[in-house]
C-alpha cells in the first residue's frame, strides 16, 4: 500500500496502541468513581494532563477533552459566541478553514450573530490590513486556523494575535491546530482558544483537546461529569493516556522529521510540475507535509478512484466541488474544481514516492488521452 492521504488521517503509532490496549486491560474503571479503582483511574489521568501541559508549556486546567477537534471548535466558537453575547455578536474567521468552521459560523448565523470574513494575499497569507479593519468593538471572536488543510500554508499565528489584540483587546483568537500540531512548532500562548485532534498525530481516533486559556470563558455545550473539569464529556482513559503517548512523540521528534518530509515534497514537486496540464498550488508559507495540485481538464476525483485501485491514495475534491484553500489563493474556480492534495509523513519512503509519480503519470497520461 502507498498511503498518501496523512492530513485525513494517520495510523496510530505502535506505542500509542499498546498504552490504549494496556490501559483498557488494567485499568476498567472510569476517573469519576470514588472507589479505588477510580481514584486510580484520576491519577492516571491527572498524570497525563499535567505531561501534555508540561510539552506546551500551558497549565493543566487550561486542557479540555474532546472527542474530536470538530467538537473542540464546537466548544470554542458556540461556547465563547454564547459567553460573550452581551458584549457583541460579531465574528471574523478567515477563507481557509475546515468545513467544520463554516458549518458553526451558518449556526452562529442563525441566532443573530454577524460573520465577516477576512482574506488572505497572494502566498496565502491573512490580509493583515483588512484584519485590522475588520476588528470592531463589538467583535468577540476571531478564529483563523494554523495550518490550512488544503494547501498547508502555515499563518504567523503571534503576529495575528498582536493585531487582534490592538484594536480590540477583549476579542478572543481561536485557531484550528489540527493540521499544526506534530507537524511544525506551535506556542500556546500566541492563541486564546485552540483545538487539536489525535488521529491527525499517530494517536487514536475518537479524541483530541480544546486548549482554553484561563482567562477565557465559554458557555459550556454539554453538562457532564462535574468531578473532573479537563473530562467533562466523559472521554475514554485509553483514549486520552494513548494520544497522550504519541503526543509526546509527534513534538519531540517534529523538526527533525519535518527536514525528511520537504526532502519528499520537493521530490514530488520537481516530477509533478514537469506534467502538461498540472499546476501546483503551494506558496512559500506551505508546509511540506502537504502538496496541492491541479488538473487542466483531468477529474482528480475520478484520477484518485483509479490510483485507489491501485493501492495508492490520496485526496480529491469531487467534480464541480471547490477546493476553499485553492479558491482563496488562486481566484479560479477552473483551478480549484479538480484538486488532488497529496499528504506525506515521516512514514513516507522514497520507494512510495517513486512508485506514486511512476502510476500516476502513466493513468494521468490515459485519462488526458480519452479527454482528448
Amino acid at each position: 500500500m502507498t498511503y498518501l492521504d496523512y492530513s485525513t488521517t494517520t495510523k496510530i503509532s505502535t506505542s500509542a496502541l499498546d498504552t490504549f490496549n494496556k490501559i483498557s486491560s488494567e485499568y476498567i474503571g472510569v476517573d469519576s468513581s470514588n472507589n479505588t479503582m477510580g481514584l486510580k483511574c484520576k491519577k492516571l489521568l491527572d498524570e497525563a494532563t499535567k505531561e501534555i501541559s508540561n510539552l506546551f508549556n500551558i497549565m493543566e486546567s487550561e486542557i479540555i477533552y474532546t472527542s474530536s477537534g470538530t467538537e473542540a471548535n464546537n466548544m470554542a466558537l458556540i461556547g465563547a459566541a454564547l459567553a460573550n453575547h452581551k458584549r457583541g455578536r460579531h465574528i471574523i474567521v478567515s477563507k481557509l478553514e475546515h468545513s467544520s468552521i463554516y458549518n458553526i459560523c451558518n449556526y452562529l448565523e442563525s441566532l443573530g450573530f454577524e460573520i465577516s470574513y477576512v482574506s488572505n494575499d497572494k502566498d496565502g497569507l491573512i490580509n493583515f490590513d483588512e484584519l485590522k479593519k475588520l476588528v470592531r468593538e463589538d467583535t468577540i471572536l476571531v478564529s483563523i486556523c494554523a495550518v490550512n488543510h488544503e494547501t498547508g500554508v502555515r499563518q504567523p499565528l503571534k503576529m495575528l494575535r498582536q493585531i487582534i489584540k490592538k484594536e480590540n483587546n477583549q476579542t478572543l483568537f481561536h485557531s484550528d491546530l489540527t493540521q499544526a500540531i506534530g507537524k511544525t512548532s506551535i506556542s500556546f500562548r500566541d492563541i486564546d482558544l485552540g483545538s487539536v485532534s489525535a488521529h491527525k498525530f499517530y494517536g487514536p481516533k475518537g479524541v483530541g483537546f480544546l486548549y482554553k486559556n484561563n482567562l477565557v470563558k465559554i458557555t459550556p455545550l454539554m453538562c457532564g461529569n462535574k468531578n473532573s473539569k479537563n473530562n467533562p464529556s466523559g472521554i475514554s482513559l485509553p483514549l486520552i493516556i494513548s494520544m497522550k503517548e504519541a503526543l509526546k512523540s509527534a513534538v519531540k521528534d517534529c523538526e527533525k522529521r519535518e527536514k525528511y518530509i520537504t526532502l519528499l515534497n520537493d521530490r514530488l514537486t520537481t516530477s509533478l510540475e514537469k506534467i502538461e496540464g498540472i499546476s501546483i498550488n503551494k506558496t512559500k508559507y506551505s508546509i511540506p507535509h502537504i502538496l496541492n495540485i491541479s488538473f487542466d481538464k483531468v477529474n482528480a476525483y475520478e484520477l484518485a478512484n483509479i490510483l485507489g485501485t491501485k493501492d495508492i491514495y490520496v485526496s480529491a475534491n469531487n467534480k464541480d466541488e471547490i477546493c476553499n484553500g485553492v479558491m482563496a489563493i488562486y481566484d479560479s474556480i477552473e483551478r480549484s474544481k479538480s484538486c488532488m492534495r497529496i499528504s506525506i509523513s515521516h512514514l513516507t519512503t522514497v520507494l512510495e514516492i517513486n512508485r506514486f509519480l511512476e502510476i500516476f503519470e502513466v493513468e494521468y497520461r490515459k485519462l488526458k488521452n480519452l479527454i482528448g
